[in-house]
């Protein structure tokens, strides 16, 4: 195997701006002072996430649904055999982090969602408890995937965090894309941009 470029930039600034988003949204919640902070960081995460949907379909071999998104019985198996130090090596996405990518993209959508409606003061007590629910379901899925994360670095001896910022993993050369798409990862960061401008600047 080699070191291949495996993800696209438009995939790794992503990953980050909800990393920092969430981290922010979490620490902000219950502070009236840092409200506009959170709501910002908020706007991060889902507008990252709807970008990542579409790139899930647009956006380089790795990056796509149809290239990681396997049955779950597939997941259970990758689960065994990490649990028995064997897990099979995947050049993008294994399947039981397949699960977790679209677990995270559907729950920072519904958080973001409730805690818009809590923020327009719609539907009262409800949707406030109802967002922090769903962000306290995140923080659980953040920390399964955490601990994926981990295990698949040590069982296969390779850091997949630096992986995430390098966009390199080991793999075979026919698996590498071909490029970062910049000019994808420009537009994401302008459609970010827009989304904080339009949903903080607007509060």
């Amino acid at each position: 195997m080699k070191n291949i470029l495996v993800w696209d930039l438009p995939v790794r600034i992503g990953h980050w701006l909800m990393v920092a988003g969430f981290a922010l949204a979490w620490l902000t919640g219950d502070s009236e002072e840092w409200r506009l902070v959170h709501v910002a960081a908020g706007s991060t995460v889902a507008a990252v996430a709807l970008f990542r949907l579409l790139w899930g379909f647009v956006g380089t071999h790795h990056a796509r649904f149809a290239a990681f998104v396997r049955p779950p019985a597939d997941a259970v198996a990758y689960v065994v055999d990490l649990l028995r130090f064997k897990p099979w090596h995947h050049a993008g996405h294994n399947p039981a982090g397949a699960f977790a990518i679209l677990a995270l993209l559907g729950l920072a959508l519904l958080t973001a969602g409730a805690g818009w409606l809590t923020y327009e003061e719609i539907g009262g007590d409800m949707f406030e408890d109802l967002h922090e629910g769903l962000a306290a379901g995140m923080l659980t899925v953040v920390g399964v995937h955490l601990a994926g994360v981990a295990a698949g670095s040590l069982m296969h001896g390779e850091n997949l965090v630096r992986a995430m910022l390098t966009g390199r993993k080991q793999g075979a050369e026919e698996e590498a894309i071909a490029g970062a798409r910049p000019l994808a990862a420009a537009l994401l960061l302008a459609w970010v941009g827009t989304a904080v401008w339009f949903v903080a600047g607007a509060s």
